[in-house]
């Protein structure tokens, strides 16, 4: 699949960093160092905007070892880029650790994910068919 860009970043392109990785990284395209405290967040810039075909979807997405190792997350996990918007591609950082977490000119800050979609056309009805788990939800399948 070919998908057009406009790359305004000092930055290369995301890319695939190995054969079967489903995400390319983003890159942080910022003037100035953002530091996010505890519990802060902001759009970070990338530089990046896309021209998707109708039918497809960019998930942005968290980068686990940056979950992991320092607490930082993308806060509308995950965030979706519609085929139909021509904007810059900003991710939504927030910082759920207990210490100021600061963000680099062209840090990889989350990864994006590419995703056919299907529409949904509502068929309005007044019941449901039958299921053995019915109205279970938020736990009641247990835990083990």
């Amino acid at each position: 699949m070919q998908i057009k860009i406009i790359n305004r970043s000092s930055h290369d392109l995301p890319n695939y960093e190995t054969i079967a990785s489903a995400g390319m990284d983003l890159r942080a395209n910022i003037e100035e160092p953002v530091t996010l405290a505890p519990l802060d967040r902001a759009i970070i810039k990338t530089g990046l905007f896309i021209e998707l075909p109708v039918g497809y979807e960019a998930q942005v997405r968290p980068r686990s070892g940056l979950a992991a190792k320092k607490g930082i997350t993308v806060l509308n996990a995950p965030g979706t880029i519609d085929a139909d918007y021509r904007g810059e591609i900003g991710v939504i950082l927030v910082n759920l650790s207990h210490s100021n977490f600061t963000i680099e000119n062209g840090e990889r800050i989350a990864q994006l994910v590419i995703a056919k979609h299907e529409r949904a056309e509502w068929i309005e009805v007044t019941e449901l068919s039958e299921t053995s788990r019915g109205e279970g939800g938020f736990g009641s399948t247990g835990v083990k």
